[in-house]
């Protein structure tokens, strides 16, 4: 078993590593998603953002390791999904003990 993996479980066993796909169709909410984000930093892992533009369409993708709870999953997810114009999506790894 991945040693940086044994020591999440040890710290707090209700603690998962997951991914968050964000789509931000306007980019004007961009600033209340990172504001958003930011209030969550130490849950946030690593992020990379992707801006497109497609033609006339553009919109950006924010993909996300999370380590937390999935209540705060919950929270987060949840607060971005209330912003009109932005998607999310996430995932849990399997808990293994």
């Amino acid at each position: 078993m991945n040693k940086s993996y044994e020591k999440i479980n040890v710290d707090n066993p209700q603690k998962r590593l997951g991914v968050i796909g964000i789509f931000i169709y306007e980019l004007e909410k961009s600033k209340e998603v990172n504001e958003i984000l930011s209030k969550f930093y130490l849950n946030i892992k690593a992020r990379m953002g992707l801006p497109l533009k497609d033609g006339s369409k553009k919109m950006a993708i924010i993909s996300l390791i999370f380590e937390g709870t999935t209540d705060e999953l919950g929270a987060l997810t949840g607060r971005l999904g209330k912003i009109e114009g932005v998607s999310c999506r996430s995932f849990l790894a399997k808990n293994r003990r």
